[in-house]
């Protein structure tokens, strides 16, 4: 992916540090959303070349996000993952937990960025300029190496917890809706890191409360 015309007028603008944050889990009925904030070296010559191949995570097969990830972690000037639990979720709704992962994503980046580009939302009573981009991650590419380094956190996370709550493949539907997933979930009823506010999860307590 190239730089956005945005990103290239933010330059010319003199904005130096442009972070771009994504999330990925916001649909999933268990585990956390986690979010990804990533700052480009933008002045470096070789940047578009080493990331040609970034793109919305979702658009990506597994091999290539991990590929990707190793690349983004190498060339980046900060990296912060925030990550918040279904507890989290089921308390404040994913729009609200989405947007307090990204504040933990933000708040671990050094240098402070200079300019925030985010996948649709924007994020209140932060003082840095920001701008919420529809499908952002299809068309930034801070915005999408975010989201690569979002969704290859997650889903490693999501793997461990395979090990943990055997029984529901979240190694493989990483707590996505599948049909293996509600059956399970009906099966089984749900694990502690279920979202409880989910409707899916709701029906499956009230079988299994």
């Amino acid at each position: 992916m190239r730089l956005s015309k945005l990103e290239r007028e933010l330059l010319e603008q003199g904005y130096r540090f442009i972070a771009g944050l994504d999330e990925a889990g916001r649909g999933a009925w268990a585990g956390p959303v986690v979010a990804g904030a990533v700052i480009l070296p933008f002045d470096a010559p070789f940047l578009e070349e080493a990331l040609a191949e970034v793109n919305d995570s979702k658009k990506l097969k597994p091999a290539q996000r991990e590929e990707l990830f190793e690349v983004i972690s190498t060339i980046a000037l900060s990296i912060g993952v925030g990550f918040v639990p279904p507890q989290r979720i089921d308390q404040v709704g994913i729009v609200q937990a989405t947007k307090e992962a990204m504040m933990l994503a933000l708040s671990q980046l050094s240098p402070c960025p200079h300019f925030l580009l985010i996948d649709y939302l924007e994020l209140p009573f932060i003082s840095i300029p920001q701008k919420g981009i529809a499908s952002g991650d299809a068309l930034c590419l801070s915005i999408a190496s975010a989201s690569v380094v979002a969704k290859v956190c997650r889903d490693r996370w999501m793997a461990a917890m395979d090990k943990r709550y055997p029984g529901y493949s979240f190694a493989s539907n990483k707590g996505y809706g599948t049909p293996f997933h509600r059956q399970a979930l009906m099966r089984l009823g749900p694990s502690p890191i279920h979202r409880h506010s989910f409707a899916p999860v709701k029906r499956a307590l009230e079988r299994h409360p």
